[in-house]
């Protein structure tokens, strides 16, 4: 069963325990994170948090993504660009210790992410009706430089993903994902300049926040694009972390309507991940197979920390049902689906 919460709250009780466990159409819920209780000290609490905002472009050249993350420790500062034409694909990031100079929001609806040094500057601003994505990082990619200034229109009835789950007895994730806003903007890489327009630009978030297992595992999907009949369509399925027996992650967004799906089942090969990825549901409403062209290998070994991904670019060709019962047929729907594993 698929609990939705519908009222507003607390994230977290005076106890650290969840105040609610479920799924929700809108972000509901106050990330008071200062009320964690993972420790039998609070002292050390902020050293086990895990705090990000990833923000993706999809445009008919590039995907483009930046993220903000505080791991509790250290901080994790990364941009790449995918040029779907030729297959250049070119990430950088670093390591910041004890997440200095990292600054993130309490709540995914209000207050700005940013991140500045002497190498790049972020900043994810959040106001009425917009979130606005700036990067500037002169270096990246030897000083050929990327520049970015693109707005993601928010509209109040726009629903999205939002999940609160235990994981384990004292452990917890809260997420909020957002498909298919209208970007507008512009885009520059080196010499290229690519104007972005909403028409054929979409943009999404992944805002999460949490106190995961040292060792994780988790796969993701996620799509934001357009139907032939002009609606915008987005997926966001996810699986492999947590007890996702009271929500899962797992929805359709038709033009900024929510379509709740159960559990869904991802089916691909670890040995060869350009294979072709299957994706089932346990009420017999999703079929989807998933073509990758491009991989995203991304591996982070410090030790302590360790990140292995295999982010696949791909198009996804299919069906699917919404709550309504209109069966929506999907062909070559550019998106991505993932593999990751981590201690972190």
């Amino acid at each position: 069963m698929q609990t939705e919460i519908t009222e507003p709250g607390p994230l977290l009780l005076p106890s650290g325990k969840l105040a609610q466990i479920g799924w929700a159409r809108q972000p509901l819920l106050d990330c008071n994170l200062a009320q964690a209780n993972f420790y039998p000290g609070r002292l050390m609490q902020s050293y086990r948090l895990k705090r990000w905002d990833y923000y993706a472009v999809f445009t008919p050249l590039h995907f483009f993504s930046a993220t903000i993350a505080d791991l509790g420790y250290a901080g994790n500062i990364f941009v790449y660009l995918l040029n779907f034409s030729t297959g250049e694909l070119h990430e950088e990031g670093f390591v910041v210790p004890l997440s200095r100079d990292v600054q993130l929001p309490r709540n995914s609806t209000e207050g700005d992410a940013s991140f500045k040094d002497q190498h790049a500057n972020l900043s994810f601003q959040r106001a009425p009706g917009q979130r606005v994505i700036s990067v500037s990082w002169p270096d990246f990619n030897q000083g050929r430089g990327i520049n970015a200034e693109i707005k993601l229109t928010t509209h109040p009835e726009h629903e999205s993903m939002n999940i609160v789950i235990p994981i384990g007895k004292k452990r917890f994730y809260y997420n909020h994902k957002i498909n298919c806003l209208p970007a507008e903007g512009f885009l520059q890489y080196g010499d290229h300049l690519e104007e972005i327009n909403p028409e054929e630009c979409l943009g999404s978030l992944d805002w999460g926040r949490g106190i995961w297992e040292y060792s994780s595992f988790w796969n993701w999907a996620s799509a934001s694009g357009y139907l032939p009949d002009g609606r915008t369509i987005g997926l966001n399925l996810g699986s492999g972390f947590g007890d996702t027996s009271r929500a899962t992650e797992n929805c359709l967004i038709i033009n900024g309507h929510l379509h709740k799906l159960d559990q869904v089942t991802f089916n691909y090969s670890a040995q060869d991940y350009y294979a072709p990825w299957i994706f089932t549901d346990s009420e017999d409403r999703l079929q989807l197979e998933f073509i990758p062209f491009k991989e995203r290998l991304a591996k982070t070994n410090l030790l302590v920390i360790y990140s292995e991904v295999h982010q696949m670019f791909g198009y996804f060709t299919g069906w699917v049902e919404t709550d309504s019962g209109e069966r929506i047929e999907i062909e070559n729907l550019i998106g991505f689906a993932e593999e990751h594993r981590a201690r972190w």
